[in-house]
């Protein structure tokens, strides 16, 4: 009988390392470097959307097995939700920068992409899977 239950956080070490190490380094290199010119400010958007992406991978890997409220989490569940935090850093450095951000934003974004998270998860489970 095999285990249904999430994937354990260190199937996800590889690519978080294949991420995060070159992210760091870029945005490392960006910060100390670089004049932030135009294509210098959205390569460090890229940057710190990768960074943030690949270092939650674990963190997010390790939540989903220990918080379960639709049951076990899937890889492409970890990778989804990872991509959603780093989106998340992403767009509120960039809201940051052009002085737009406030608290209420920053948690009315945080809330619409948790729900569109609950709403795909919950579609998930309610759709038919065969069994295999």
């Amino acid at each position: 009988m095999e285990d249904k239950g999430s994937p354990p956080v260190k199937t996800f070490l590889p690519i978080s390392l294949i991420l995060a190490i070159p992210g760091w380094i870029l945005l490392i290199y960006l910060v100390t470097q670089t004049v932030p010119e135009l294509g210098n400010r959205w390569l460090f958007y890229a940057a710190i959307f990768i960074t943030i992406t690949g270092s939650s991978f674990p963190a997010v890997a390790y939540l989903n097995r220990i918080i379960k409220p639709f049951g076990p989490a899937n890889y492409e569940i970890v990778i989804r939700e990872g991509i959603m935090i780093g989106l998340y850093t992403a767009i509120l450095l960039w809201l940051n920068k052009g002085q737009v951000l406030s608290f209420g934003l920053a948690l009315i974004l945080a809330v619409g992409l948790i729900l569109v998270e609950l709403l795909i998860r919950l579609r998930n489970r309610s759709a038919w899977h065969p069994e295999a």
